[in-house]
């Protein structure tokens, strides 16, 4: 993915990353607070609750995800741009990782000060929102959620889970048992049951077997229930709207290759 643009016509993609204006920047210092960031910093991590969003100022701002492979590259934010995506906005974990690339200020907005801005800035708030809700849109469609669900589509807990994570709009990778022959065979291989699905992999790093309904919370990024009943149905309207003006598909089905098993935790009913 390129990095961020410069001003240009309204289209996807600058309405995903777009760039402020000095005015647009100005509007929003009152918001917030000036500080430096150095190079090598991490602004927030995966999995992080109440991470600032920032606008950059001078520093540039690498968004990548960890994964078992390494690290995917989201986008490289310029200045002019700002970081964060709908989950901030929700009361959501954060899914991605801020790396400061280059060194210089930026604008820190705190998630009760981005609160305010977006209710009080009419052009701004749109600005925002719409680039939050194309960024969730981007992850859900590239697959760069933080999570891989290994399943079948024969297995009711299966269905169930997929549901929850589609209703709180988490991006995700799912593996259909009953399509990939070669995650059959790693199951097989390892002594995995078929009453152990569905499976999830979190981070690239833990590994949840025999998932039901009750144990959602301690695997995924627990969804906030503040600010939960106005803005995930904002978003997800939002979402419907979007779609249908840039064709994307609210999901796709990967059948890639089998994920490592790095630490085995078994949830029971």
């Amino acid at each position: 993915m390129s990095s961020s643009p410069t001003h240009s016509s309204p289209n996807a993609e600058t309405q995903t990353w777009p760039v402020l204006t000095d005015v647009e920047i100005d509007r929003a210092r009152p918001y917030g607070r000036v500080r430096q960031a150095q190079l090598g910093e991490i602004l927030y991590r995966p999995g992080e609750v109440g991470a600032s969003c920032y606008i950059l100022l001078s520093a540039t701002v690498q968004i990548v995800q960890p994964s078992i492979d390494g690290e995917r590259l989201i986008t490289n934010h310029c200045p002019g741009t700002f970081t964060g995506g709908a989950g901030m906005i929700a009361g959501q974990r954060t899914l991605v990782l801020a790396r400061v690339i280059q060194g210089g200020e930026v604008l820190e907005l705190r998630p009760e000060d981005l609160r305010t801005l977006v209710a009080r800035d009419a052009g701004l708030s749109e600005i925002f929102l719409r680039a939050f809700v194309l960024r969730r849109l981007l992850l859900i469609n590239r697959q760069l959620g933080n999570a891989v669900v290994i399943g079948s589509r024969h297995s009711a807990d299966t269905l169930r889970l997929r549901e929850f994570l589609g209703r709180n709009g988490h991006p995700y990778t799912y593996v259909d048992l009953d399509l990939d022959d070669a995650s059959r065979n790693f199951l097989d291989r390892f002594a995995i049951a078929i009453s152990e699905i569905p499976i999830v992999i979190c981070n690239g790093t833990t590994v949840y077997f025999q998932v039901t309904r009750p144990n959602y919370g301690r695997m995924l990024p627990k969804v906030s229930t503040t600010y939960r009943k106005i803005n995930l149905r904002m978003i997800r309207q939002s979402v419907l709207v979007l779609c249908k003006q840039i064709g994307a598909r609210p999901w796709l089905i990967s059948r890639n290759g089998s994920p490592a098993n790095r630490q085995r935790n078994r949830l029971t009913r």
